[in-house]
């Protein structure tokens, strides 16, 4: 499979989760941290993988949201941490 750009949006309930990004191999996802996830990620942060933490330090923050791609391969402990992210994102108010 080509990186032919196309990507597949998660919603529920109308509140966008995630967008993912079929490669050759893995897959990239976009998750936005905005206000209302920031403090819970934070919290989260120190038990995620230091290749999230690293992402998440090392990505700017705009209009108060954070633009997080991350690259899931399938030998990577980041797949469990994505799922958190999104869980974050998803029960936040």
């Amino acid at each position: 499979m080509s990186g032919g750009g196309w990507n597949v949006k998660f919603k529920k309930m109308g509140k966008s989760l995630c967008v993912v990004y079929p490669k050759n191999g893995y897959f990239t996802v976009l998750v936005v941290v905005g206000n209302k996830e920031k403090e819970r990620l934070e919290n989260q942060l120190p038990h995620l993988s230091k290749e999230i933490q690293e992402l998440y330090q090392n990505t700017k923050e705009g209009n108060g949201q954070r633009w997080l791609m991350i690259d899931v391969h399938s030998d990577n402990c980041i797949y469990d941490d994505v799922l958190q992210m999104i869980h974050i994102r998803r029960t936040s108010k």
